[in-house]
């Protein structure tokens, strides 16, 4: 048995994990506004002995505990180095929780969890490489090689979502222009659709959501796309091709084994997969004299950050 806690900018998901997935779970409240880092910390240490109480297990019962963290961590020693989703600033997580528990433990960016989750028993169990991308406030990504976490030999991981795809393109929040994050994201797509639907109101989306362009969401956007709605297939078909070009960057830079589609635009299943599908196998180096891997999405969903932070510890 294991124990992986998953903490996002909302919630920290705790599991008690095997190899067929969660058995038993715990979910806190994140409230950054609310609290320090070391109040949340021990709270995700209170919920853990619950968890395990509940379960009639001791910690010294269980293989490993790991965190999946939002951010940039140092894995090495066991600190969240910045995390502007839940703000922390070089935080010492390991060492806190150390001080509780007597068990293995170890660190990693929610986005390199979720893609071990998916590696371990989701949509790329058996594949020895896989990369994921998280599709949703931004554009997350985890790489998988030789079923270990590649995060590079400096901090900060692979930030998949900052590469540029056009240059001198929009500005992104990391301060760079064109980069991916801004036109493959969730809010890049919902933006888009926004603008849009503001300067051609004769159309099926500003039906759809009364005219109050927030109401406007992915699954609106495709459901419109579906219906046959011009401005929305408009939306649609230049999310994909953006997406699909840094889809293609990077099966040309790892050449993984399968790349997997997380977050909420994954919803769309095969009515996206087979569309970015056709388009990237035009675009990558070789084309069809060369091996392309399939696009899926995520079969863990949410699950995902929780396993493959169970299985960061001594793996």
């Amino acid at each position: 048995m294991r124990i992986g806690v998953d903490i996002g900018g909302m919630s920290v998901k705790i599991g008690l994990v095997e190899r067929q997935g969660i058995v038993s779970r715990e979910v806190i409240k994140t409230d950054s506004d609310g609290q320090t880092p070391y109040e949340l910390i021990e709270k995700i240490a209170d919920a853990v002995e619950l968890l395990l109480h509940k379960n009639m297990l001791t910690a010294g019962a269980c293989d490993g505990l790991g965190i999946a963290c939002p951010g940039t961590v140092d894995a090495e020693s066991g600190t969240v180095t910045y995390s502007n989703n839940i703000g922390w600033e070089n935080v010492p997580i390991l060492g806190l929780l150390q001080q509780r528990f007597n068990i293995l433990m170890a660190l990693a960016n929610d986005a390199d969890a979720a893609a071990l989750g998916e590696v371990i028993c989701g949509a790329a169990k058996g594949k020895n490489s896989a990369v994921l991308l998280t599709l949703g406030t931004g554009v997350g990504g985890g790489v998988i090689l030789n079923k270990k976490i590649f995060s590079g030999f400096l901090r900060g991981g692979c930030e998949l979502g900052h590469m540029v795809i056009e240059r001198n393109g929009k500005e992104c929040t990391c301060g760079r222009k064109g980069c991916l994050e801004m036109y493959a994201s969730a809010t890049a797509l919902m933006n888009r659709a926004r603008e849009l639907t503001e300067k051609n109101p004769n159309t099926l989306l500003h039906k759809m959501t009364g005219g109050i362009l927030s109401d406007i969401d992915g699954k609106i956007i495709f459901e419109a796309a579906k219906k046959g709605d011009a401005l929305a297939n408009e939306v649609v078909d230049r999310y994909l091709e953006d997406l699909s070009i840094g889809i293609a960057n990077i099966i040309n830079i790892f050449r993984p084994e399968i790349i997997i589609l997380g977050g909420g635009v994954s919803a769309q299943k095969k009515y996206l997969t087979d569309q970015l599908q056709k388009r990237v196998d035009k675009m990558c180096f070789g084309g069809v004299h060369g091996e392309i891997p399939s696009i899926v999405t995520s079969v863990l969903g949410n699950d995902a950050g929780i396993i493959g932070a169970a299985y960061l510890a001594g793996m």
